[in-house]
């Protein structure tokens, strides 16, 4: 793995935001706006979550197949590339791309206890068979660098090191991969808009701090003000409005 960000492949690639938000050609014929492409994605992530937690794999692992899924449809359509196929293979390939122990089989089993919603239930054939055409789709390129690390040195530099700060400012970056942020913007900075965030909220003045980094705070307080919008729109996500927007695509029975 890359030991440098401004050198790595993940460096590389970061899009505009404009280039994140594009639905397919293919995706539009079936009727899916850039409102359902974005709602599918929330909700994936949010799948993979939950699919992690049961088989207790490493945070970094869910962080870095969220990121996967998300690249994919930068590149690939929806309807060619099922959703609820694609996100529990991203989860399968992060795991061997960390290092983590996940078998194909465990996987499977897990989606059959949790869903009996015939859309999710898919066969280790089925998920090996993906496995390739993601690989294809990342053109092979695996390392994802991720605000973690900076959070902590960060916290530690900026003397927020407490257990309430840290937690707080933890959540926030999880929060982040149910948005393309990962995409856009470099860990670092992602880090910084969470530590700001967390910081206002425990009325923590660190402008000081702020000012020795010499960042572009315009930068930091625009991500920032994604990820509060987001907790906005949040709220009004359903299961209803995810599955009326899947349909559209039209994959499974």
């Amino acid at each position: 793995m890359a030991a440098n960000f401004w050198t790595s492949s993940h460096y590389k690639q970061l899009l505009d935001q404009e280039e994140v938000n594009v639905v397919k050609p293919l995706d539009k014929e079936k009727g899916l706006t850039l409102e359902d492409f974005k709602l599918i994605k929330t909700h994936m992530a949010n799948y993979i979550w939950k699919l992690a937690q049961h088989i207790k794999v490493r945070q970094r692992v869910v962080a870095t197949a969220i990121t996967y899924m998300r690249r994919v449809y930068t590149r690939k359509c929806m309807s060619q590339y099922d959703p609820c196929l694609v996100a529990p293979t991203c989860l399968y390939l992060a795991a061997k791309a960390e290092e983590s122990m996940l078998q194909a089989r465990l996987l499977v089993f897990y989606i059959k206890k949790l869903y009996s919603d015939e859309k999710y239930r898919y066969e280790i054939k089925d998920i090996l068979e993906m496995e390739m055409k993601i690989l294809e789709a990342l053109d092979y390129y695996l390392v994802v660098f991720h605000p973690y690390r900076s959070v902590s040195q960060l916290l530690q530099d900026a003397g927020l090191n407490d257990t309430s700060m840290t937690q707080l400012t933890w959540g926030l970056v999880n929060d982040t991969y149910r948005m393309d942020l990962i995409l856009v913007h470099p860990p670092h900075l992602i880090a910084l808009a969470c530590i700001y965030i967390a910081s206002v909220h425990r009325d923590k003045d660190i402008t000081a701090w702020f000012e020795e980094l010499r960042v572009d705070m315009n930068v930091v307080k625009n991500i920032s003000m994604e990820i509060l919008d987001f907790y906005e729109v949040h709220k009004m996500i359903t299961e209803e409005r995810f599955n009326a927007a899947v349909n559209k695509l039209g994959l499974r029975p």
